[in-house]
């Protein structure tokens, strides 16, 4: 395992520092915004654009990476992300914020792509499972760090920005000093939604709903624990609560749709997560209580993206892994810029508490929805199916593939002059 995981160490401690630092930002952000007294449709409307960003940036970011290479484009991004980290403490204003949460978006993006694609050109068939599970539980870990770290300091001040902002300056040394080739393949993002939806109609309709939910809850969940009497170190708890249960729950509930219809895995766990969220709104749970329920819906809710990607990857030819998974990313990213604005106007009309009420009626449609083409359209046989796998767990969505991007492929682009390594080794 070791020699196994050695070849991309760096990479890893770099994306790291990077997601502990958005973690931090989404967390912050929403209770710096309450405190600025920015309202509910203002949070909302911040929250989308972070998702508009990326939607961009997982369009645009792979041509600046071929014109710059890997390492200058990741150092121009992770810069660009500790500009952005640092504004925020500067112009605290709605105006403000949602310019800056477009280009974190952006940044994000096209820092993910970096590594994916490394990441993508460093494994093999016998190492892939391994090399990808790592980076998705370092995408969680690091990612509920970051949340914690937003009680070291009041969110008033502007200290948490600058640990923000460190954590994502740090990122870049490890993946700067690096001794490792930069790998050529870049993906470039052809949405198919059209032929996907032919193909995989619960996996692209899953993908976009799923991301209303999600966006909502990553973008106001902060706002929502805190309405309901929760304190700062308690939001802190209830969010990192949600994403660890979450990234527990991902290979059981992966595993389990390996053996029967992920659609009806699916129908399971959207309906169950649907009744914690009603549950949740009912109740108004606080303290423990509401950490608890938060554990309950993290485990059913963030499952849902990556088995709505495994689903559409049985649907569609192994020729077609990019286009897919392209397509799917991004309907969720549109679901994503679509769900803090809506969830946000049904917060402002009842009260903070509401999105979860909101989310649960997302979850409870889609489980209908997945229901319903259960009965009219037949299971695959277990021999039909790619096999689960982590790659599309990550929180904030991920374009990995389960499969080794081929560069015949015409998403995917290698420069005339590259040259592979013939061995990696990143030691």
């Amino acid at each position: 395992m070791r020699n196994s995981l050695a070849p991309i160490a760096s990479l890893l401690l770099g994306i790291g520092f990077l997601l502990a630092g958005n973690g931090l930002l989404f967390t912050l952000l929403p209770l710096r915004g309450a405190a600025e007294n920015f309202g509910a449709v203002g949070l909302g409307i911040i929250g989308s654009s972070y998702y508009v960003g990326f939607v961009a940036g997982c369009v645009l970011a792979p041509y600046a990476i071929l014109s710059a290479g890997h390492i200058r484009a990741f150092a121009a991004l992770v810069a660009l992300a500790v500009t952005v980290a640092l504004a925020y403490g500067l112009a605290p204003n709605v105006y403000a914020w949602v310019g800056l949460r477009v280009l974190n978006g952006f940044c994000l993006a096209g820092i993910y792509l970096v590594i994916e694609s490394w990441l993508n050109s460093r494994t093999t068939n016998d190492t892939r499972g391994l090399l990808m599970s790592a980076y998705v539980m370092v995408n969680f870990g690091a990612f509920t760090v970051g949340q914690v770290l937003v009680t070291l300091y009041p969110v008033e001040l502007a200290n948490s920005f600058m640990i923000a902002a460190i954590l994502a300056s740090l990122g870049i040394i490890p993946v700067a000093l690096t001794r490792s080739a930069q790998p050529a393949p870049i993906t470039i993002v052809r949405f198919h939604p059209v032929r996907l939806y032919r193909a995989a109609p619960v996996g692209l309709i899953a993908a976009f709903m799923v991301g209303v939910a999600n966006g909502a809850f990553w973008s106001l969940g902060p706002i929502s624990a805190a309405g309901s009497g929760l304190d700062v170190s308690h939001v802190a708890m209830f969010m990192s609560a949600a994403t660890l249960a979450g990234a527990v729950s991902q290979w059981p509930i992966g595993r389990l749709s390996d053996r029967v219809d992920r659609r009806l895995v699916l129908f399971g766990i959207l309906t169950g997560a649907s009744v914690v969220g009603l549950t949740l709104w009912l109740l108004a749970a606080s303290g423990t209580t509401l950490i608890v329920f938060g554990l309950a819906f993290g485990a059913l809710t963030l499952p849902t993206y990556s088995l709505a990607a495994a689903h559409a990857y049985d649907k569609t030819p192994a020729s077609e892994t990019v286009p897919t998974a392209a397509t799917v990313l991004l309907a969720n990213a549109l679901g994503a810029v679509v769900g803090p604005l809506l969830a946000s106007a049904v917060m402002r009309g009842l009260e903070p508490r509401a999105l979860f009420l909101f989310i649960a009626g997302t979850q409870a449609a889609l489980a209908a929805y997945v229901f319903y083409r259960t009965k009219v359209q037949a299971s695959l046989s277990v021999d039909e199916k790619t096999g689960f796998e982590m790659t599309a767990s990550a929180p904030a969505g991920t374009m990995l593939t389960p499969e080794v991007p081929d560069p015949r492929d015409p998403s995917v682009v290698v420069p005339d002059d590259y040259v592979p390594e013939p061995a990696p080794d990143d030691r």
